[in-house]
């Protein structure tokens, strides 16, 4: 009997033959270099992959993917990603997708300790301290959780038109951020209201004189 794990490379043997047998020239094109035109900052939900979701193939979307979608200023991993794929790759769209369901929002709803990961809840906790007049008005659980959710996508949107990388893409060309929530229940993709579309919708104080 195969462990689990073996089951995985298995799929993967299967995958790329029946790549080559549609296309025999597909890995020759893939091996060439990435040039996708998408930042996807998803959630690490086994349930919500990029590609999956958007249908999109292999070199059309860089991935980054963190316990809910978050947008930390000191957080080199993401600042990283963020750099090469707006300075190197030259993304036209930064994608923020947060999905309905999400543990990590549903964790930072509550007051429980979750030991070292409350140390990553804890940006999520700020957003729901910013909007708690909002959020408890609704007094059905489910619907708070995924408002959270939501006001939470929004805020990391705000928090990358804060970085210097963001903001020196808007002043030397175009560059568009959007935020986005995948519901689990049905496959869709909602686009949520974007208001941060260049340096002038960011609060002066986060403003560089680029």
């Amino acid at each position: 009997m195969k462990e689990s794990y073996q089951r995985l490379l298995q799929n993967n043997h299967d995958w790329a033959i029946d790549k080559r047998k549609f296309n025999p020239d597909y890995f020759n094109k893939l091996s060439l270099g990435q040039s996708p035109e998408f930042l996807w900052i998803g959630c690490s939900d086994s349930r919500v992959p990029a590609n999956e979701v958007t249908n999109t193939k292999p070199g059309e979307i860089f991935v980054h993917r963190n316990i809910a979608n978050v947008v930390i200023q000191t957080d080199m991993n993401l600042l990283s990603v963020l750099y090469y794929a707006v300075d190197i790759l030259h993304v036209k769209h930064i994608i923020v997708c947060g999905h309905y369901g999400c543990g990590g929002v549903n964790a930072a709803i509550q007051q429980k300790d979750f030991g070292f990961v409350n140390n990553w809840l804890r940006s999520i906790k700020e957003v729901y301290a910013k909007h708690k007049k909002e959020l408890e008005a609704i007094d059905d659980l489910e619907r708070r959780e995924r408002r959270l959710v939501e006001l939470n996508v929004i805020e990391q949107t705000n928090n990358l038109a804060k970085t210097r990388i963001v903001q020196r893409a808007w002043k030397n060309g175009s560059l568009q951020i959007h935020p986005w929530v995948f519901d689990c229940a049905n496959g869709m993709i909602t686009e949520l209201d974007n208001k941060i579309t260049s340096i002038s919708d960011v609060e002066p104080i986060f403003r560089y004189d680029l």
